[in-house]
């Protein structure tokens, strides 16, 4: 079955179809393009909300980080940012496979399907200035006939007339038979013009308009095929984003199985208990019989403190500091060498420090060769570039690198101020701590217990600090250092020159123990088998974690 044999006379409905089809595949395009705009807004909103918020500042910083409730919902903001990524994911593969190549494919139907409507018309004008001739040549063919017939009738009526001259009667011969020679080749052309436009008539409705019609046809076959593939695209991109979306979801679900009420709890006693005792009972101090007030501790009514009988300040400050737990703190003062933290916190946080301002010298030594080397080419090839161009930039680069020197060496002389104050302070620490035990043993065993607690869940407790690390400090760090095992093992990808402090040479292919993951500044520290551990580019390497 096809259109050119059973759909031979409806050039029009065919043409009507044909645009019909056509004007539903762009509305299918639009209605998908509002869809993409609909996912797209989506998706810009849960960017927006995750956003907002996410902590703006790194969460290793923040004491509240340290609750696995804070966590989870933390874990459950950035599910919702690779589910919003997922939308995203969703109108860009709509607007790519159906708004763009749908379109595309809709405009390049209609130049096709206007091409065979404008065939089909110029046969169908073919045929009709064919039938036109006919017509021309039937019409001439009918008046020459009817004026031979009347110049035969003439001819014949001065042939009987007796009046009629001889010469008349021979002129009205030789016009009937010119009439009659003319009607014969009208009659010739008719015939021929009458074949002709049978066998264009033939062509027409058997060859050229089924030709057409079928190609039409086939036009519209595969815009509709296309059309089912548009509408299959339209549910496969939700299904290919399911399973993300799906493990997005078990995400935070997960997050929700995390959070432990009873964790937090224990993290809340942690992170703020401070190890002091409860306020005793207040004294009654008896103003009633002022003879009777000494300086004895053992009187009732008699409070510690002066000669006679006014309480010391200082213990009134003490007391309060103590009584009122619930008063508001004053703020921690933090100064650029680390002093407000305790000293272990202030020598890791020096060493941190010198470690950023070695790795920012570095680089800023790197583009000073590469500057040198560029106005060097300059220098040699003018054409190139004018070297005077980069003297501000080799000079702003000179003024960073001495800068950062000044802070490496700064930072270094208070690292070392930091670890002489360790050493010097350890022995009457220890001393202190003795005391301390000393004094503790006096107590009931329930306070002694509490004390016990108390120190060991207080970070800032001097005492307990001293107990738990020995007077030698460098040696031991040294010695665990040397001691830890690699956390997984990586390959060099490149070669690199470990020229400035803190870093390791290496080959390329070289094995290396990995020590410590990149903490996202881009340096991972390693170790070589031959010994020695430093800072190599996280990029020249290929990890594999045990």
């Amino acid at each position: 079955m096809d259109w050119g044999t059973e759909l031979w006379d409806q050039f029009d409905t065919i043409e009507r179809h044909t645009q019909w089809g056509l004007d539903l595949m762009d509305k299918y395009v639009k209605f998908v393009k509002e869809r993409t705009e609909i996912e797209q807004a989506y998706a810009k909103q849960l960017r927006n909300l995750v956003k907002k918020h996410l902590p703006k500042r790194t969460t290793r910083e923040d004491p509240e980080s340290k609750f696995c409730q804070y966590q989870a919902f933390l874990q459950v903001v950035k599910e919702l940012n690779d589910f919003a990524g997922q939308r995203e994911l969703v109108a860009e593969n709509l607007l790519t496979r159906i708004c763009v190549e749908v379109a595309k494919y809709s405009q390049e139907l209609k130049q096709e399907r206007k091409s065979y409507l404008q065939e089909g018309r110029r046969a169908q004008q073919q045929l009709e200035n064919s039938f036109k001739q006919l017509e021309n040549s039937k019409r001439k063919f009918e008046r020459d006939c009817r004026e031979a017939e009347k110049a035969v009738l003439t001819a014949e009526k001065l042939d009987q007339d007796i009046n009629a001259t001889k010469a008349d009667v021979e002129k009205a011969k030789q016009q009937a038979n010119l009439r009659s020679h003319m009607a014969e080749e009208s009659k010739n052309e008719y015939a021929s013009y009458l074949q002709k436009f049978n066998h264009n008539q033939s062509q027409f409705y058997f060859l050229e308009m089924p030709q057409i019609f079928n190609k039409l046809q086939e036009m519209d076959e595969r815009r509709t095929l296309r059309l089912k593939e548009g509408y299959c695209v339209f549910s496969e991109t939700e299904q290919q984003v399911m399973p993300i979306i799906g493990k997005c979801l078990e995400g935070m679900k997960a997050a929700a199985d995390v959070v432990d009420e009873k964790n937090d709890s224990q993290m809340l006693i942690e992170l703020h208990k401070s190890g002091f005792e409860r306020p005793v009972d207040m004294d009654f101090e008896d103003f009633s019989q002022p003879i009777n007030r000494t300086s004895s501790d053992s009187s009732l009514g008699t409070p510690r403190g002066t000669l006679d009988g006014r309480l010391d300040p200082r213990l009134l400050v003490k007391s309060k500091g103590k009584r009122w737990p619930f008063s508001r703190k004053s703020k921690t003062v933090i100064t650029e060498d680390f002093s407000h933290l305790p000293p272990e916190q202030r020598r890791k946080k020096l060493q941190q420090k010198i470690e950023e301002r070695n790795r920012e010298l570095q680089k800023e030594l790197d583009q000073r060769d590469a500057l040198n080397k560029m106005k060097d080419v300059y220098q040699k090839t003018p054409q190139m570039g004018d070297p005077n161009s980069l003297e501000p930039k080799i000079s702003e680069t000179l003024g960073n690198i001495e800068r950062l020197r000044l802070e490496v060496q700064k930072c270094e002389a208070w690292l070392a101020d930091a670890e002489s104050r360790m050493l010097s302070n350890r022995p009457d620490s220890v001393t202190r701590y003795n005391r301390h035990l000393d004094h503790a043993s006096t107590l009931n065993n329930n306070n002694c217990s509490n004390d016990k607690d108390s120190l060991n869940t207080t970070h800032s407790d001097e005492n307990q600090d001293t107990l738990n690390q020995p007077i030698y400090t460098e040696f031991d760090d040294d010695f665990e250092e040397e001691l830890t095992s690699p956390i997984g093992t990586c390959v060099a990808l490149y070669q690199f020159e470990g020229s400035s402090e803190g870093t390791i040479s290496m080959l390329e292919g070289e094995e290396l123990g990995l020590m410590e993951e990149d903490k996202g500044d881009g340096w991972t520290r390693v170790r070589r088998s031959k010994g020695g551990e430093g800072y190599v580019p996280t990029s020249y390497l290929r990890v594999n974690l045990n």
